[in-house]
């Protein structure tokens, strides 16, 4: 129909009006103007264009552009319609020098080679209101007494709470392959918990995390430049399972490969130390076994206390007086925190009530 009319439309002959005007002409003139203009709406409509359209069919391209990316991950335009998600700062990142945790067991009934020395990160900024990470928000946090109100809950394996020079972080450093489930709850670097659940179903003893507060020495200051240095601690919590509570002091260096790993157990249920046994020894009026490995030694109280302050110069000059470190050792980090390889599968609270570091 439209190609006849477009017959009769056309120019005429010589003497022909172009447009009859006849009733029918006008009628068919009608029809057909009537059609182009519904087309032409149609295309329109179609393609995006025309006045107070375009906008909002942009914002709803972007919108499920930007959907897609974020969803995808891996899409190039996520760069470009979602900056704010690309950019995102990262919780924490491992320390200086550390190359990260391996999965080498932290500490079982075999001997503790020098290569699985693993640090516990340090975020490399000094931010200390870093934003909660998987809060509760069905239900109150459980408490453990002390702090009520945590400035920070995390479930995230490297989440932390930074008030530099101190941090509190999750330290899950050797939960992959195993059924762990741990959160934090840190009111502070000296008051917080962390609720876990985890088994020892596979016999292997392995160490799936080390929930710690610590304290670094960015400038590595010698030993011997110190006339004092001691740390308080105060811990409660745990329950059936395979843990302890204990110090764990990086030397020269934090995780690098001339770095000694120091550790003081003040609290043992049921876990072994790595290395061999070398001798029982007297140390700030307290009495230790020593284990050893490589770079890597164990003092490990013979009867559990809960509290207390250590003089950890004490410790560090006996090994000097054994040889086991050397003379010019630097300081790198101290860590208090829980090495946790079971709770039985069932939900455990292990709290941290106090912790510092004073040196002088």
């Amino acid at each position: 129909m439209r190609q006849n009319g477009n017959a009769q439309l056309g120019p005429g002959k010589p003497g022909r009006p172009a447009f009859p005007l006849s009733r029918r002409g006008i009628i068919g003139v009608s029809a057909i103007g009537a059609m182009l203009i519904a087309a032409a709406i149609t295309a329109i409509s179609v393609m995006g264009g025309g006045p107070g359209t375009s906008a909002r069919q942009t914002a709803a391209a972007g919108t499920s552009q930007s959907a897609t990316a974020g969803h995808d991950g891996a899409n190039s335009a996520s760069a470009t319609l979602m900056p704010e998600l690309a950019a995102a700062p990262q919780v924490a990142v491992m320390p200086k020098g550390a190359a990260g945790h391996s999965n080498t067991p932290k500490a079982s009934s075999s001997a503790k080679p020098s290569s699985s020395a693993s640090a516990h990160p340090t975020p490399s900024s000094s931010s200390s209101s870093p934003a909660p990470s998987n809060s509760p928000t069905s239900s109150p946090p459980p408490s453990n007494g002390s702090c009520t109100h945590p400035q920070l809950v995390t479930s995230d394996p490297n989440g932390m709470l930074s008030e530099s020079p101190y941090f509190v972080a999750q330290d899950m450093w050797n939960a992959s392959g195993y059924s762990v489930t741990q959160t934090l709850y840190a009111c502070s670097y000296s008051n917080w918990y962390v609720v876990a659940t985890m088994n020892n179903d596979s016999g292997d003893g392995a160490v799936k995390t080390y929930p710690n507060a610590h304290m670094d020495f960015d400038s590595s200051p010698t030993i011997n430049s110190f006339n004092t240095i001691s740390s308080s601690f105060a811990e409660s919590g745990g329950g059936s399972g395979i843990y302890e509570y204990a110090y764990d002091i990086w030397l020269n260096g934090i995780a690098t490969s001339g770095s000694t790993e120091v550790m003081i157990w003040n609290d043992n249920h049921g876990q072994s130390p790595g290395g061999s046994y070398q001798e029982t020894v007297s140390i700030d009026g307290r009495s230790y076994q020593v284990y050893s490995s490589g770079s890597y030694i164990a003092f490990v109280a013979t009867s559990n206390y809960t509290s207390g302050t250590v003089n950890l110069l004490e410790f560090f000059k006996w090994l000097m007086s054994k040889g086991m470190i050397p003379s010019n050792t630097t300081m790198g980090q101290v860590d208090y925190g829980i090495e946790l390889v079971s709770t039985n599968n069932a939900p455990e609270t292990f709290s941290v009530n106090n912790f510092s570091v004073s040196t002088s």
